[in-house]
């Protein structure tokens, strides 16, 4: 699934700001250092959502909309069929097998990704949600589901990755957040991350990084660096 994906196209980074005019800003600072950026719910309430996604496609990055639909089926897909048609790379639909069936079948030109646990979530809170099964069980199983129901790939954490290849093998892009840096995680709501090197190692397609890039001191650097060691690994 992963042929034909540039190394700097690997990286893709979350715009979680409160407004449009924050994310140009910011998209302007980075430049050429992205080429790929995630789209989410704080945008979305912040209005110009739309606005600013068709001028990052006209800016020619790619952009995922990250807004893990979760209706009835047939809500679900009205809401894909108003992606087609504007550039858009991924978007994300969190739901049962009829729901992701349903955002499958209204795909047209935008892939899905299926959510399987959120890198916010552990043990506990699985737990607290009423699942009697381990973390790396349910990712599975939402990751075969996914591919029954005709989903193009999964965001899934790093540290599910490597089963994902044995069981699903090459047939799902894998889209995993929560990256951080290995020797200095901050305390913040994810809980289950992995480096940018265990990730790929591990059989990501793509990494999801904003904080780390977002509150650098310099943003560009930061996207910079991590750019670059994403070519290393592909250089290999």
């Amino acid at each position: 699934m992963s042929d034909g994906i540039l190394p700097e196209q690997r990286l893709i980074f979350a715009m979680d700001v409160p407004d449009a005019g924050q994310a140009r800003s910011l998209a302007n600072e980075l430049g050429d250092s992205v080429k790929f950026y995630k789209l989410g719910l704080e945008l979305l309430m912040g209005g110009g959502y739309f606005e600013l996604l068709d001028w990052l496609v006209a800016q020619d990055k790619q952009v995922f909309v990250d807004l893990k639909f979760f209706d009835v089926p047939a809500t679900v897909a009205a809401a894909v069929r108003r992606l087609h048609s504007r550039g858009i790379t991924f978007t994300t639909v969190h739901g049962n097998q009829s729901i992701m069936e349903a955002a499958a079948d209204a795909k047209g030109d935008v892939k899905i990704l299926g959510v399987t646990v959120l890198t916010s979530l552990d043990r506990g809170d699985l737990d607290d949600l009423g699942f009697s099964c381990n973390v790396e069980d349910l990712v599975l199983s939402r990751a075969r589901r996914a591919l029954e129901a005709g989903c193009d790939g999964v965001v899934s954490s790093g540290l599910e990755a490597a089963r994902l290849r044995e069981f699903i093998d090459q047939r799902l892009l894998v889209v995993t957040p929560g990256i951080r840096p290995v020797d200095n995680r901050p305390v913040d709501d994810q809980k289950r991350v992995v480096s940018v090197e265990q990730a790929f190692a591990n059989g990501a397609d793509y990494i999801v990084i904003g904080r780390p890039i977002r509150d650098a001191d310099d943003p560009r650097d930061a996207a910079e660096s991590i750019q670059e060691s994403i070519a290393r690994i592909f250089a290999a």
